[in-house]
Protein backbone atom coordinates (compact mmCIF):
# COMPACT_ATOMS: atom_id res chain seq x y z
CA UNK A 1 0.00 0.00 0.00
CA UNK A 2 2.74 2.39 0.78
CA UNK A 3 4.34 1.59 -2.63
CA UNK A 4 1.40 2.59 -4.10
CA UNK A 5 0.96 5.85 -2.35
CA UNK A 6 4.83 6.62 -3.48
CA UNK A 7 4.18 6.32 -6.90
CA UNK A 8 0.82 8.21 -6.61
CA UNK A 9 2.64 11.34 -5.00
CA UNK A 10 5.69 10.65 -7.79
CA UNK A 11 2.69 10.78 -10.49
CA UNK A 12 0.71 13.68 -9.07
CA UNK A 13 4.19 15.50 -8.94
CA UNK A 14 5.34 15.20 -12.67
CA UNK A 15 1.80 15.99 -13.71
CA UNK A 16 2.11 19.41 -11.44
CA UNK A 17 5.31 19.71 -13.35
CA UNK A 18 3.22 19.64 -16.43
CA UNK A 19 0.87 22.16 -15.31
CA UNK A 20 4.46 24.06 -14.08
CA UNK A 21 5.54 24.48 -17.75
CA UNK A 22 2.19 24.93 -18.98
CA UNK A 23 1.17 27.94 -16.16
CA UNK A 24 4.33 29.68 -18.39
CA UNK A 25 6.26 31.31 -15.23
CA UNK A 26 2.89 31.54 -13.12
CA UNK A 27 1.32 33.77 -15.51
CA UNK A 28 -1.43 31.88 -16.52
CA UNK A 29 -4.00 31.04 -14.22
CA UNK A 30 -5.55 27.61 -14.51
CA UNK A 31 -2.36 26.02 -15.14
CA UNK A 32 -0.91 27.62 -12.49
CA UNK A 33 -4.20 26.51 -9.60
CA UNK A 34 -3.63 22.97 -11.39
CA UNK A 35 0.18 22.85 -10.04
CA UNK A 36 -0.50 23.56 -6.71
CA UNK A 37 -3.16 21.08 -6.49
CA UNK A 38 -1.03 18.44 -7.80
CA UNK A 39 1.55 19.10 -5.55
CA UNK A 40 -0.89 19.38 -2.90
CA UNK A 41 -2.37 16.26 -3.93
CA UNK A 42 1.16 14.55 -4.02
CA UNK A 43 2.50 16.01 -0.91
CA UNK A 44 -0.52 14.15 0.92
CA UNK A 45 0.22 10.83 -1.01
CA UNK A 46 3.99 11.15 -0.09
CA UNK A 47 2.63 12.22 3.83
CA UNK A 48 0.56 8.86 3.56
CA UNK A 49 3.70 6.71 2.05
CA UNK A 50 6.09 7.49 4.79
CA UNK A 51 3.06 6.81 7.44
CA UNK A 52 4.79 3.32 8.19
CA UNK A 53 7.89 3.37 5.86
CA UNK A 54 11.39 5.44 6.55
CA UNK A 55 11.51 8.60 5.49
CA UNK A 56 14.55 8.60 3.40
CA UNK A 57 13.82 5.23 1.46
CA UNK A 58 10.06 6.51 0.95
CA UNK A 59 11.36 10.70 -0.05
CA UNK A 60 14.13 8.93 -2.56
CA UNK A 61 11.69 6.23 -4.19
CA UNK A 62 9.37 9.93 -5.02
CA UNK A 63 11.82 11.03 -6.50
CA UNK A 64 13.51 8.61 -8.43
CA UNK A 65 9.76 7.64 -9.75
CA UNK A 66 8.99 11.20 -10.37
CA UNK A 67 12.34 11.64 -12.19
CA UNK A 68 11.74 8.88 -14.43
CA UNK A 69 8.20 9.94 -14.82
CA UNK A 70 9.13 13.57 -15.77
CA UNK A 71 11.38 12.62 -18.68
CA UNK A 72 8.99 10.01 -20.37
CA UNK A 73 6.41 13.27 -19.98
CA UNK A 74 8.77 15.19 -21.07
CA UNK A 75 9.38 13.29 -24.45
CA UNK A 76 5.33 12.60 -24.99
CA UNK A 77 4.01 16.26 -24.27
CA UNK A 78 6.95 18.55 -25.06
CA UNK A 79 8.80 16.12 -27.24
CA UNK A 80 11.74 16.40 -25.63
CA UNK A 81 15.28 14.94 -26.96
CA UNK A 82 17.68 12.79 -24.71
CA UNK A 83 21.25 11.72 -25.36
CA UNK A 84 22.76 8.59 -24.70
CA UNK A 85 24.63 10.19 -21.59
CA UNK A 86 21.16 11.27 -20.44
CA UNK A 87 19.26 7.73 -20.40
CA UNK A 88 22.20 6.38 -18.97
CA UNK A 89 21.68 8.33 -15.98
CA UNK A 90 17.97 7.41 -15.61
CA UNK A 91 18.21 3.92 -15.80
CA UNK A 92 20.85 4.55 -13.08
CA UNK A 93 18.25 6.35 -11.67
CA UNK A 94 15.73 3.43 -11.97
CA UNK A 95 18.00 1.05 -10.82
CA UNK A 96 19.03 2.54 -7.60
CA UNK A 97 15.06 3.26 -6.91
CA UNK A 98 15.49 -0.63 -7.69
CA UNK A 99 17.91 -1.26 -4.99
CA UNK A 100 16.09 1.03 -2.09
CA UNK A 101 12.98 -0.43 -2.93
CA UNK A 102 14.43 -4.26 -2.31
CA UNK A 103 16.43 -2.90 0.67
CA UNK A 104 13.19 -1.47 2.36
CA UNK A 105 11.28 -5.34 2.04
Amino acid sequence: MNFLMAIAAALSFTVGGIFMQMSEGLSKLLPTLLLYGMFVTGASFQTLAMRKSEMGITYLLVLGLESVLAVIFSILFFKEGYSVPKLLGIFLIVLGVSFLRSAQS
